[in-house]
């Protein structure tokens, strides 16, 4: 979208007096320091028309007063140099084992009111029963079976919110896997996984359509595990920790990202439940 000029001349004469301001910094000292004439800050900030600096003098202005260019330009309200941005814009948290901890609970409830767009490891943990969960979490559960049945709850009463919006989606050979018994689901007898998947199914039902699962197809998509928490927050999860992003361009990157896989779906979410009764009715579960 194209900037008004004047607008942008504005907005950086006011942030350039507040920067200087804050420092309590003379225009003398800041055009010393940015290596500019005096007269050309001067003129800046005082001239009867606002105008803006060409590329080199901004960039110089920028890095005298420790701001970034877009800062002072009005394009961003993040204040700092851009070496500093980035750190305060992506950071690592800890990622305890457990599927419901409470770090996870605060970013959902954060999220309230907007759309949570979600990328499990496996399944997805919001449809599992506390007998799946100790299959894979297993002894990494610091819980008791009572607290993890108590913490579902808690994630369930959280989707049953009328403003609950969430879309899931994952690799469609995750669900097979589990149906076959596949790697770690092998632990599982088969008539335990036959009730996973009708529960998983009863679920889905009576969530949508605040909850809307979506399949993909792993041989043509791939994605790494990932949250985005509304416009706020968007999470990648590494293993033992969280690759946590705040800024607007990252999290608009991992939402283009998410809406590839919902394009790319092969089933949709309003047929996700049937789908895996279909995969129930297709085996024999003796």
């Amino acid at each position: 979208m194209k900037q008004d000029k004047r607008l942008l001349s504005r907005l950086f004469r006011e942030r350039l007096a507040l920067s200087l301001a804050e420092r309590d910094m003379s225009v003398s000292a800041l055009a010393a320091r940015a290596g500019v004439d005096r007269s050309t800050v001067a003129q800046l900030l005082s001239a009867p028309d606002p105008r803006l600096p060409n590329g080199l003098v901004l960039a110089n202005l920028a890095s005298a007063l420790g701001e970034s260019a877009d800062w002072l330009l009005g394009l961003s309200s993040q204040r700092g140099a851009v070496t500093d941005i980035v750190e305060q814009s992506v950071q690592v948290a800890e990622a305890a084992r457990h599927p419901f901890d409470a770090q996870l609970r605060r970013w959902y409830r954060e999220a309230a009111g907007y759309k949570v767009r979600h990328v499990p490891q496996t399944l997805p943990d919001l449809l599992k029963t506390p007998a799946l969960l100790e299959v894979e979490y297993g002894r990494s559960l610091a819980r008791s079976s009572d607290q993890a049945i108590a913490d579902a709850a808690v994630q369930l009463d959280y989707i049953r919110q009328p403003d609950t919006d969430i879309e899931v989606a994952f690799a469609a050979h995750r669900l097979t896997d589990f149906a076959d018994g596949a790697g770690i689901w092998g632990r599982m007898p088969p008539a335990e996984r036959r009730r996973e998947l009708e529960q998983m199914a009863q679920m889905a039902r009576d969530l949508y359509p605040s909850l809307r699962v979506f399949l993909y197809d792993g041989r043509a998509l791939y994605s790494a595990p990932f949250t985005v928490f509304g416009p706020g927050r968007a999470a990648l999860y590494l293993g033992q920790r969280f690759l946590v992003f705040s800024s607007a361009v990252h999290i608009r990157l991992m939402i283009r990202h998410f809406d590839d896989l919902i394009r790319g779906a092969v089933v949709q979410a309003h047929d996700f439940a049937d789908h895996v009764l279909r995969e129930v009715a297709r085996r024999d579960w003796r």
